[in-house]
């Protein structure tokens, strides 16, 4: 599986671009939908995923549906992962996981060294926590590609949730 992240918009959000078997996926267009559509024209899109919908995830969403006649979808076939509720930064956070190759896209859930707010429309610290608590049962090398910021590991994250519960 290829990953490919593209930094887009004020807050640097995250954009993901998924190659496998000559399928992609684009997880997150959050915004500068010319410098999404760049980075893929030459690729067969299938689907568009989202961790959730704030703007700063979904600003380009509508732009690259209609360029590549794609629509958003929890599920995109040739892809295998699970789809994880989370919510807490938002009530409609989820995290894709791909057990196979022990990734996940958390979207604002988890971040290097940190979590999301809760202090946003729909977000609920409680929420937050019993969120955190059902990830912790996830093994500690699954990499995590957050909505903002680098890469890490559940296992480094899990490090801090005591500091949350």
């Amino acid at each position: 599986m290829d990953i490919q992240v593209i930094v887009v918009g004020p807050l640097a959000e995250n954009c993901y671009i998924i190659t496998k078997n000559n399928k992609t996926i684009i997880i997150d267009p959050g915004d500068e939908a010319n410098k999404i559509i760049n980075a893929t024209k030459n690729l067969n899109v299938v689907g568009i995923l989202v961790t959730h919908h704030h703007l700063d995830h979904i600003g380009a969403l509508n732009e690259i549906c209609q360029y590549f006649n794609v629509q958003e979808s929890e599920k995109v076939s040739g892809f295998n992962y699970e789809i994880i509720s989370n919510p807490g930064h938002s009530i409609d956070s989820k995290t894709f996981y791909f057990p196979k190759d022990k990734i996940m896209f958390c979207g604002d859930f988890i971040f290097y060294n940190s979590i999301g707010r809760t202090d946003l429309p729909t977000g609920n610290n409680e929420q937050m926590i019993a969120s955190l608590k059902l990830i912790s049962n996830y093994p500690d090398d699954v990499i995590l590609y957050p909505g903002h910021g680098p890469t890490t590991t559940l296992g480094h994250e899990k490090n801090n949730f005591k500091y949350y519960f």
